[in-house]
């Protein structure tokens, strides 16, 4: 059996025999990243880290992005070490070091260790709030009908099953007016009103919402507020801490690149004791920020490889590749609003968006060119049909080029001249 130094050892080396930076060219002060959003040199070295196929161009980094291969590899070396005798070295040797990955997480993001659960993605952690805040018959609940169908289905069980009543209401696409989000919010704010749920980056349009003063404005009415951050934490750059909030959820395996089912659940210390976890803990564990990780059987690996993952955010800086994706998004959509018939339902100006943009070609079926795309172009997108808007929606990462860029945005000036086959 190995012995856990030499298991850690095997780890290490896999993750030097997969350098991902040569140091003095890519280890240099995060402070001045925006400045490096278009140096290709630094640029080049991050898109060898990752073990994508080049044959295809996936601009659907916002569903799930792949890791890079020290990630992929610790994790791979974690899982085969659990192998050697699972109820000891998974339960007793890496099961515990997953502290490790709590409290780092926990410092980066600005709050206390003892307020992050590691979960196994977005759906997992928010569904923990929305299940786990008591509601009665007739109490409301508050929020956009652009939030993500499955938190809406969520509420949607507990109407079936409870009774409560879900309020959904229409916001501007794009908005660039913070004040009138919270106006709408506030507005619709009634003497019933429990519990607002709010997207920190709505999935459709990559739109920023202002959570923060959404976050006030439920705590002025002694309403609590649950922050879907799925494709926010570690897409641009903030701190959990500035947010003020009670309930923040959402993936690693998006943006932060960690491996697949991963996620965190921040829960401020003093409202812990009154969220139910999902599945059953002990009473003693009622003010314990691990009662939300009681799932039963699962593997440490992935968790344990999120320090991987962070590792390498943190080697980028989170500046410097938010400049990055925004210069990405900017190449294309500013080439394609050039082009009469393209609309762009996401705002360009700073502060609004980030990597992930919505773009709908007059004339053309959203449905039709996602799918044309696909299987003439190999470029992968996603097509969002909203009752409100529907349009591609593109989202590049930091391992996307130039060339994979320019190939979608040549695509779809050949759709909007020559059409596509119906």
């Amino acid at each position: 059996m190995l012995t856990r130094r030499q298991a850690l050892g095997a780890i290490g080396a896999a993750a030097a025999a997969s350098v991902l930076f040569e140091p003095k060219r890519a280890m240099r002060s995060v402070e001045a990243a925006p400045d490096d959003a278009n140096d290709e040199n630094f640029w080049k070295e991050i898109e060898r880290a990752f073990t994508v196929d080049r044959s295809l161009v996936n601009f659907n980094n916002g569903g799930v992005s792949p890791a890079p291969l020290h990630v992929q590899e610790a994790m791979k070396d974690h899982l085969d070490f659990s192998h050697k005798a699972p109820p000891y070295t998974m339960w007793q040797i890496l099961e515990p070091q997953k502290e490790t990955v709590r409290r780092r997480l926990a410092r980066h993001w600005g709050v206390g260790c003892e307020e992050v659960a590691l979960t196994r993605n977005a759906s997992e952690s928010l569904q923990i709030c929305q299940f786990g805040i008591d509601l009665k018959r007739g109490d409301e609940v508050l929020t956009t009908t652009q939030d993500y169908p499955r938190m809406i289905n969520t509420f949607k069980q507990r109407e079936r099953r409870e009774g409560i009543v879900l309020k959904q209401f229409q916001i501007p696409t794009p908005c660039e007016d913070d004040d009138e989000i919270v106006k709408r919010f506030a507005d619709n704010i009634t003497s019933r009103t429990r519990l607002i749920l709010v997207s920190h980056m709505i999935n459709l349009t990559g739109q920023i919402l202002p959570v923060k003063r959404v976050v006030a404005l439920g705590r002025e009415k002694g309403i609590p507020v649950i922050v879907d951050g799925a494709h926010a934490l570690a897409h641009f750059e903030f701190k959990l801490s500035d947010l003020d909030c009670d309930y923040y959820g959402t993936s690693l395996h998006k943006w932060l690149f960690a491996p697949h089912g991963t996620g965190l659940l921040y829960v401020r210390k003093d409202k812990i004791k009154g969220l139910w976890p999902m599945m059953a803990a002990a009473e003693k564990q009622d003010e314990d920020i691990r009662k939300f990780e009681e799932i039963g059987t699962h593997p440490a690996a992935n968790t344990l490889a999120v320090a991987e993952a962070l590792s390498f955010h943190q080697a980028m800086g989170g500046k410097r590749k938010e400049a990055r994706l925004v210069h990405l998004r900017d190449r294309w959509a500013r080439r394609l609003i050039e082009h009469d018939r393209v609309r762009l339902h996401t705002s360009l100006k700073a502060g609004f968006a980030c990597g992930i943009a919505n773009v709908q070609i007059d004339g053309i079926e959203t449905g039709s060119l996602q799918s044309w795309l696909w299987k003439k172009r190999r470029i992968l997108t996603v097509a969002i049909k909203h009752d409100e808007f529907n349009g591609l929606r593109v989202s590049p990462s930091v391992y996307s080029t130039y060339e994979e860029v320019d190939r979608f945005c040549e695509a779809i000036e050949h759709a909007i001249q020559h059409g596509i086959p119906s």
